[in-house]
């Protein structure tokens, strides 16, 4: 078995390197047309530039797993602020996508909680829509739209879980289905079990991006060793090995928040799990101090009898 470890978004190692500054609408309407496009401009290039700088950092770290930034382009899908921010960076786009595709990365976006497709109300599924197609134009613009995923909770129950998951399937038809083929689900820590988000992957035939902390915190009534091998089987037709994410509790009263590092004895059950089912698998580190918790747990985990490490961010465990 093979795990190799990723993070989220920031690598906190580099000075200033945030690949997600941005600008409030407020102060975008109080700018003159120039001095907006100029600011966001500005921004996007200082982001896609950190966003550079971090996969560099990865590369030279044997860091193979990434998650980019939602936040790469400012007020991007603000109904007021629309703007092409595709033409002007080009070749900065491509730059990223080419080095993703040489060192052969695993890349991914991860919308907020607010992209869902189970809500009542039209507008919020629009708005889910045009959230899913600025995600996956930004994997466009670096010619990644056939490599990267773009992963979503299931969203809210609305008093109704049957009717919200019927509501679901139904909103998700109104996605262009390239965007569909990009997709995972993850089971969440309060409404949607490991269980219940298998049967919306089962149906949609779309991977499920199992989360382990949110499944102690919002257990299945079916033990995690029969879960996983059918969680598994919803990647087996994807390129990619299936991606697991891990966290631990801040506390025992702030279960579900994500504490600084990751408690290797709070993951060490699911370790031992996934060496008996022998599946490759790929760690997105939800911790955070992002890639210093990933650079803390890696050797904790290859100091495990039997755990050999064979790369700056990867273990085997036979």
């Amino acid at each position: 078995m093979k795990i190799r470890f990723g993070y989220v978004s920031t690598a906190l190692s580099l000075w200033e390197a945030s690949p997600s500054r941005t600008m409030t609408f407020a102060r975008y309407k109080v700018l003159g047309k120039v001095e907006r496009r100029e600011k966001l401009l500005a921004i996007t290039a200082e982001n896609l530039w950190n966003t550079k700088r971090i996969l560099y950092y990865n590369i030279a770290h044997g860091i193979d797993v990434y998650r980019f930034s939602s936040s790469i382009v400012p007020l991007a899908t603000h109904p007021e602020a629309h703007w092409d921010y595709a033409s002007p960076f080009r070749d900065d786009w491509l730059d990223i996508g080419e080095l993703v595709k040489k060192h052969q990365l695993r890349i991914s976006f991860h919308p907020n909680q607010y992209t869902l497709f189970t809500s009542p109300r039209n507008e919020v599924t629009a708005n889910a829509v045009e959230d899913m197609e600025y995600h996956y134009g930004m994997l466009e613009c670096m010619g990644l739209q056939e490599w990267g995923t773009i992963n979503i909770h299931i969203g809210g129950a609305y008093g109704d879980k049957i009717s919200a998951i019927s509501r679901f399937h139904e909103n998700l038809r109104t996605l262009p289905s390239p965007i569909k083929a990009a997709m995972t689900f993850e089971n969440d820590d309060k409404t949607y079990t490991t269980e219940e988000t298998l049967a919306v992957c089962l149906k949609e035939r779309i991977p499920l991006a199992f989360d382990y902390h949110h499944h102690m915190a919002n257990p299945s009534g079916r033990p995690l060793e029969e879960l996983l091998p059918e969680v598994f089987s919803t990647w087996s037709h994807m390129e990619h090995v299936p991606k697991i994410h891990v966290s631990s509790p801040k506390s025992e009263n702030a279960f579900r928040s994500h504490a600084d590092h990751v408690d290797l004895e709070f993951i060490m059950p699911l370790l031992k799990l996934l060496r008996e089912i022998g599946h490759d698998v790929d760690f997105m580190i939800e911790a955070k101090t992002k890639d210093q918790a990933l650079l803390k747990l890696v050797p904790e985990v290859a100091a495990i009898r039997g755990v050999k490490r064979i790369g700056g961010a990867a273990i085997e465990w036979n």
